[in-house]
């Protein structure tokens, strides 16, 4: 019985030392785990500096490739240009420089630009009736129902107008409905400063702002914020997910905050150059094949771009009507530009961007920087 007893607390014992010995091993584990974390991020906390300086580098080689003449010295800005990514015109002045794994210090950078002048400014909108014709006509070629776009068109206009009063035929489109909201928020009265306060806009939806396809065509620098701030948005809409319409393009394919006046003829899309009312597909086609060049590629040392929007007379089909109407909405250079830095140490990633403005030769500027 004595012996019995004995085995039984041996066995307890060993229980109870395993028990322990998994314990032990749980905490070493959990602590080493804890370990590796603290010290990745007190190595990218010690690399914070090193990260924006590649970054503010990126952004500064951005700026002195845009403050670069042309070879030809002619005043255009064209998709096969080096800020574009482009493998063609270029002066002596950029030879050899490259936009992409820049190797700076510890890490690398890469910079992509893109002028936010392919696109039309939708403050424009409220400025005549000729402007607002062109957010119609973007309405139409996003696929937003008839019965519905006269309702979105004055809700953007409510938003953007400097007082309080919903326009007429209109209801909860200025700050009463807003305020209501949770969490609330007034109306902005005033320009649209950044394109995704839209989808803050009463019966704007996520798939309206990017297009049912995901959108974020040559909008790659606001992307992330707006699908981040879409969820957050999503609660706002009048439609329930499965009921809304599928849309062919989204608003941030044909639009900007951040432009000028005029959109560049040679970087524009087939769909934007269709904001303008008449201008067809046919017609948008063939000036892009005529700016593509033989080989109908575009980026290369074959493009054709533009020079002037007089040269539009030699697209196959261009009427002098057409001409007309292109020089009235059109022009050859850009002024403003997006521009993203992917900045890189070891397994530590950051992306910086900013917008630059273009006010003549050899001044550009930063409007403002920021990164995710």
């Amino acid at each position: 019985m004595k012996l019995l007893r004995n085995k039984a607390r041996a066995g307890i014992a060993l229980v109870m030392v395993m028990v322990i010995v998994l314990v032990f091993a749980g905490m070493a584990a959990v602590l080493s785990t804890m370990m590796t974390v603290e010290t990745r991020l007190a190595r990218n906390t010690s690399w914070d500096t090193e990260l924006e300086w590649l970054g503010r580098s990126g952004i500064e080689l951005a700026k002195y490739v845009l403050a670069q003449p042309n070879q030809s010295g002619q005043q255009y800005d064209g998709l096969n240009q080096i800020w574009a990514g482009g493998t063609g015109e270029t002066n002596d002045a950029l030879t050899g420089i490259s936009l992409t794994d820049n190797r700076l210090g510890h890490g690398t950078f890469s910079v992509k630009i893109t002028d936010a002048d392919r696109k039309f400014n939708i403050n424009l909108a409220a400025t005549s009736p000729e402007m607002a014709a062109m957010l119609d006509q973007g309405l139409i070629l996003m696929g937003v129902d008839a019965a519905e776009a006269p309702h979105i068109r004055n809700a953007i206009a409510d938003w953007t107008d400097r007082d309080d009063d919903p326009r007429l035929g209109s209801t909860d489109t200025e700050s009463d409905h807003y305020l209501a909201l949770r969490p609330p928020y007034t109306a902005k009265n005033g320009p649209i400063d950044d394109l995704t306060e839209l989808m803050m806009i009463k019966g704007i939806t996520p798939n309206m702002y990017f297009g049912s396809g995901g959108g974020a065509a040559g909008n790659g620098i606001q992307d992330q914020y707006a699908k981040s701030h879409a969820r957050l948005t999503r609660r706002f809409n009048n439609r329930r997910e499965g009921e809304e319409p599928t849309y062919a393009l989204g608003f941030v394919d044909l639009f900007t905050a951040i432009s000028g006046r005029l959109i560049n003829i040679n970087t524009a899309s087939a769909n934007v150059m269709q904001l303008i009312p008449d201008v067809d597909g046919g017609m948008a086609s063939a000036i892009l094949t005529t700016r593509a060049g033989p080989n109908g590629q575009e980026g290369d040392e074959d493009d054709m771009p533009f020079r002037s929007v007089g040269e539009l007379a030699n697209v196959p089909g261009m009427t002098p009507q057409y001409a007309q109407l292109f020089t009235r909405y059109f022009g050859t250079r850009s002024s403003t530009f997006e521009v993203e830095v992917t900045v890189q140490i070891d397994a530590v990633q950051r992306v910086y961007t900013a917008v630059l403005r273009r006010n003549g030769p050899n001044q550009v500027v930063l409007l403002y920087m920021h990164w995710r």
